[in-house]
């Protein structure tokens, strides 16, 4: 048995995911999505990424709740967006053996190389290979204040915290080793990572945040000037008026909320597309690596993220990528039977899938 935990919950913009499995082969017995409201989650490096606290925890205990085996069960691997960290590869002549030696040779190289302080930050870091050339090294960021929001929420549920994960790092780990190269692809609404991993060691790590302002601002009603009556003089005149003041201002709220709702659906359209626009153009960048690098232009394409493979091979097909073949990264056999439903898709679980194949 692996030394995670059996339990492991994914918090992303799209909502949060839940999925157990009784041992480190990563069967999936049970999983489990919960709604949050759009703009709960807004994933970033600065502070605010869990906007409503209270509906957030509740959605995370509602999705625990679905897949913990027995109300004991409190310890959890927490998934956390690629947004909210800094994932970097960073190569060394040499570094010491001893992680206690090495982390403080980590943390001054990334001083120069992270947007927040990193004396503010929890890092962690993995050697990826070593060899007399110098040594490959997989470095992880996250502020300390960003990292106690998405723990404090899961503590707010009644769980605990036992290791946490970016995204993409934790879908990667659903991947069976393999020598030959992999493309990944992590997309929803509100973010897109690339990744190549081969052999086990990560090539490529691109995060894209596509977070923007989709509600945008509310329209102004018009206001509608009467000529005003003198209200001592004429009380009938005047409670008239205030009639067709009340009516013109239900009119203009109806009329607001109706221009409203148009906008807020343009907005989204917008958005929708400059999203799919941002995501075709992550995988052109990242196939283009993957060619130069590897001398090889990749065929397969493994979808980790919410959009899932067929809408993420439909969005590369309309914007004119031709070739690659899209699989989803968790495949139909990791789930026991009867442990899904049609409410978790497949795209969602890479992550907490991953958190528990160790």
């Amino acid at each position: 048995m692996g030394t995670r935990p059996r339990l492991a919950v994914e918090l992303r913009f799209e909502g949060v995911v839940a999925a157990r499995a009784d041992d480190a082969a990563a069967l999936l017995t049970s999983v489990s999505r919960a709604e949050v409201a759009e703009g709960a989650v807004m994933p970033g490096l600065k502070p605010g990424n869990i906007v409503d606290r209270g509906a957030v925890a509740a959605a995370v205990r509602r999705a625990l709740e679905g897949v913990a085996a027995r109300a004991s069960e409190r310890y959890v691997t927490v998934v956390v967006p690629d947004a909210a960290v800094r994932v970097l590869l960073l190569d060394f002549d040499q570094l010491p053996s001893k992680p206690v030696e090495a982390l403080p040779v980590v943390r001054f190289r990334l001083k120069k190389l992270l947007p927040f302080d990193v004396e503010e930050a929890v890092v962690s870091y993995q050697v990826m290979s070593s060899a007399k050339a110098g040594v490959h090294v997989l470095a992880v960021a996250i502020p300390k204040a960003v990292l106690d929001e998405y723990e404090g929420v899961v503590t707010q549920a009644g769980y605990l915290p036992g290791a946490v994960l970016p995204s993409t790092l934790a879908a990667l780990a659903s991947l069976e080793e393999a020598e030959a190269p992999v493309l990944v692809v992590n997309a929803g609404p509100a973010s897109v990572t690339t990744a190549i991993v081969r052999g086990g060691v990560l090539l490529l790590h691109r995060s894209v945040d596509m977070n923007a302002d989709i509600d945008g601002n509310a329209p102004t009603a018009a206001v509608t000037a009467l000529p005003l009556e003198d209200r001592e003089r004429s009380a009938e005149v005047w409670a008239r008026q205030r009639l067709v003041d009340q009516e013109i201002d239900r009119f203009d709220a109806e009329a607001a909320i109706q221009t409203s709702v148009v906008e807020r659906a343009e907005l989204h359209e917008l958005a929708a597309s400059a999203a799919s626009r941002e995501i075709a153009q992550a995988v052109s960048v990242a196939a283009a690596y993957f060619e130069d690098t590897l001398q090889a232009a990749p065929e397969v394409l493994f979808s980790a993220g919410t959009l899932g493979a067929e809408r993420l091979s439909t969005t590369l097909r309309d914007s004119g990528i031709e070739g690659l073949r899209v699989r989803e990264v968790v495949e139909a056999g990791v789930l026991q039977a009867g442990a899904t439903t049609s409410s978790v898709p497949r795209g969602w679980l890479a992550g907490v899938r991953g958190a528990l194949k160790n």
